[in-house]
């Protein structure tokens, strides 16, 4: 594997990494509001 498509994969997937948690906590914190919010 060429180190350069490493150095430029890299960015983009810690970024694609960080943007998916961010989604995932803000997903869950809303879900936990919602069934707060039902029962």
């Amino acid at each position: 594997m060429d180190w350069r498509l490493l150095i430029v994969l890299l960015p983009v997937l810690v970024a694609a990494g960080w943007a998916g948690y961010n989604v995932f906590t803000l997903a869950f914190s809303q879900l936990q509001s919602f069934m707060q919010k039902k029962s």
